[in-house]
């Protein structure tokens, strides 16, 4: 399966890279790439930067679609060539997961209309206004409804990219996986430590 990353500045490191370590793993399975809006370096706050493809270069549909959050959310949300081409991609791939407040970026293409997601507890009130007309769930740590996966911060995309792999090739292999990572997965999607009154 092709994983296509969506990058842009400021994107959040834990969101891409918790992904990409459980992926990046399963070789057999899942071939990893990198996007931007435009080819080339994209940098964030913690000094990690990426060679990406340009979006454009992305013309059949990818199977996964991933779509992190970060500070350059904020930025992004008001993009919108950017936002038309992550709708564009979004229609044609097979599955999309969004990480943290990569949900705006998701929600305000409209293809989240009508669906339950969820997001970073924290950032919760913002996510939720780039898209009045979704089905917030405020207590989540991932939510899946139809070809959508999100979940909520950081850490939960971690927890959500295992639950896709259950999902898609059985629990035995997904909690081998968290187990060679030494990672304790949270396999219920509906429990999530973090949440915070709104």
């Amino acid at each position: 399966m092709n994983l296509a990353i969506l990058l842009f500045d400021d994107f959040e490191t834990l969101d891409v890279f918790g992904p990409v370590e459980i992926f990046g793993r399963l070789k057999d399975h899942f071939l990893v790439s990198f996007y931007a809006q435009k080819a080339g370096l994209v940098s964030n706050a913690h000094g990690v930067s990426i060679l990406a493809k340009g979006l454009d270069d992305l013309t059949a549909g990818p199977d996964l679609f991933l779509i992190p959050g970060g500070f350059g959310t904020r930025k992004e949300v008001g993009n919108i060539p950017f936002i038309n081409r992550i709708r564009m991609v979004s229609e044609s791939a097979t599955h999309v997961l969004t990480v943290c407040t990569g949900t705006a970026l998701l929600a305000r293409t409209g293809l989240l209309d009508g669906r339950r997601a969820t997001t970073n507890k924290r950032a919760f009130a913002w996510v939720k206004s780039q898209g009045e007309k979704v089905e917030w769930v405020p207590k989540a740590r991932w939510v899946v409804d139809g070809k959508y996966y999100t979940s909520s911060g950081v850490s939960a995309g971690m927890d959500m990219a295992i639950g896709f792999l259950s999902d898609l090739l059985g629990a035995d292999i997904a909690r081998k996986t968290a187990f060679e990572i030494e990672y304790r997965w949270q396999e219920d999607p509906d429990e999530d430590d973090f949440q915070v009154e709104y």
